[in-house]
Order: C-alpha cells, then structure tokens, then sequence
C-alpha cells in the first residue's frame, strides 16, 4: 500500500550489514585507499568499508577489514554510529568506527583488489570531501563525524 492508500509495488534491496573504518594516528593523520571503481570508470580515494560475516560483531569486522585492507591494527577503538546507504531503495546498515594506536602488519588483499594505502591529514580529507576529490558516501560521513568527535 502506498502512503495515499492506493495499491503500489516497491522494490527494495537488502545487503549484509557492514563496517566502516577510519585509521588516525596520533598526528591526525588518516589512512585511506585509492582504488580503481568499475562504476566510476575512475579511482576512488575512501575509507575501509567492508561486509559483516553472520554472527560477527561489528567491531571485530572492523578490525578484520582494516587490517586485511591497509595492514592495521589498532589499540583503541570508537564506534561512531552507523549509516544507512541508501534509504529509498537499499537496507544496509554500516557500523562506523574510528581506529586509534595503530601498529602497521602486513597487507591481506583479495586477488581482485589493486589497493594503495594514502596517509593524509585529517584536515586534508575534510577538504578534499569538501571539493568533491572524496566522493564515497560512506567515506565522505566518516570523515566529517570523525572531525566532529575529535573536535569535541
């Protein structure tokens, strides 16, 4: 039923929760990655995100995901909210975490992945989400919460 009562058809599309993950060492210094995006046609510079495995808790996701992605691992880490993609058509709720005291491992990529490790100040990355130079949604929200709480 729509919302005027009349009868309608919705799609929508569910996809496993996720994470999303921003490194920041004790400089205020982010890591992010460049990676080529086939929809884009182009790279994209963003922060770790990545799939929740069934009955995984958020945060060691995150932790999986980051040190799997950048080689990190970090002491100390925040949970920052959550973000849903898109609300119109898409149910995805992505758990945010700032990761703090970072060690640095060995990377753990995909075969399909082409990652580049970028290490940039926070200030910086707010910029360049200012510019439309980090474009990403969920990159873009974990940038400026981050400020934000760090702020604070």
């Amino acid at each position: 039923m729509q919302p005027d009562g009349k009868p309608g058809i919705y799609g929508t599309v569910t996809i496993k929760p996720g994470v999303a993950i921003l490194p920041i060492d004790s400089d205020r210094v982010v890591y992010l990655f460049r990676q080529f995006r086939y929809t884009l046609g182009k790279e994209s510079i963003e922060v770790v995100c990545g799939t929740i495995e069934e009955d995984e808790p958020p945060q060691e996701a995150a932790q999986r995901e980051v040190q799997e992605e950048l080689g990190i691992k970090a002491k100390e880490w925040s949970e920052l909210g959550f973000f849903h993609i898109d609300t119109s058509i898409v149910y995805c709720p992505v758990y945010l975490f700032l990761a703090r005291q970072l060690t640095f491992t060995q990377i753990h990529q995909e075969g399909t992945e082409t990652i580049e490790r970028l290490r940039i100040s926070l200030d910086e990355a707010v910029q360049m989400v200012m510019d439309s130079k980090i474009t990403q949604g969920l990159s873009c929200v974990m940038i400026l919460k981050a400020r934000n709480v760090l702020a604070q």
